[in-house]
């Protein structure tokens, strides 16, 4: 599938290998002179590419009933750091990105209005890595504590999203940094300690460059997130 992105009036045809080096070069010459002289070459290698990958993805999200919304305008990450709080005063980023937030969607494909939004996928662009992926990073402290629960308390749900076949085949199970030893209130011992210590509840696979230069990135994409819906469904609905 092809369509066309209104906003920038282009298909995704695939990142271009050149889009790579862009970044790479980048990293070594992270400054605004270098930036604002090959801004046309970053707009045409990433940015745009970009916006059109997301206003594909949206449509094949639509198409699985994916709960997830990938905007040109809202998903991609700005290339702009924020180095206000940072040691680091590096003006860009060496990387691109897009997050694509939870909504349920109404039986016209539309996004339906919800208070529960955690969580979410995600794809990353940069020199020797590349990857999908998705689910609860550095949550806030409420729904870490609802999601340590639902594994004391109903394990056999938690399991039944976790442990999904096609999810597991596809990302391997959840991740994410970890506590080194069970919180205080939960067993010790607990037989899905594993669970009960992340600190995130993430997940994603590496792309291959042939995946990133594809034309069909799109639906590689949703292919993927489709596989972590049940997951998806299970952190939106954790109790504040």
């Amino acid at each position: 599938m092809t369509t066309t992105d209104s906003r920038e009036g282009r298909t995704f045809e695939g990142f271009e290998p050149d889009a790579i080096q862009f970044l790479a070069d980048l990293a070594e010459h992270n400054d605004r002179p270098w930036f604002q002289a090959r801004k046309a070459d970053y707009e045409r290698l990433l940015k745009e590419p970009l916006e059109a990958l997301c206003a594909e993805l949206e449509a094949a999200f639509r198409a699985r009933g994916v709960p997830l919304t990938a905007d040109p305008a809202r998903s991609p990450f700005r290339i702009y750091r924020d180095v206000r709080f940072s040691k680091d005063k590096s003006p860009y980023k060496t990387n691109i990105g897009a997050s694509f937030p939870y909504g349920e969607r109404a039986a016209d494909g539309t996004t339906m209005p919800s208070a529960a939004r955690r969580g979410g996928g995600y794809f990353h662009l940069q020199p020797g890595e590349i990857f999908a992926g998705g689910g609860m990073w550095h949550p806030e402290r409420e729904p870490l504590a609802a999601w340590r629960r639902l594994v004391v308390e109903q394990p056999d749900v938690v399991h039944a999203a976790v442990d999904e076949p096609a999810f597991v085949a596809r990302f391997g199970g959840v991740n994410g940094e970890r506590l080194r030893r069970v919180p205080t209130g939960f067993p010790p011992d607990h037989p899905d300690a594993d669970l009960v210590t992340l600190k995130d509840v993430t997940f994603g696979r590496r792309l291959d460059d042939h995946e990133a230069f594809s034309p069909s990135l799109p639906e590689i994409l949703a292919d993927d997130l489709a596989t972590a819906v049940p997951l998806l469904r299970l952190l939106a609905s954790l109790a504040a």
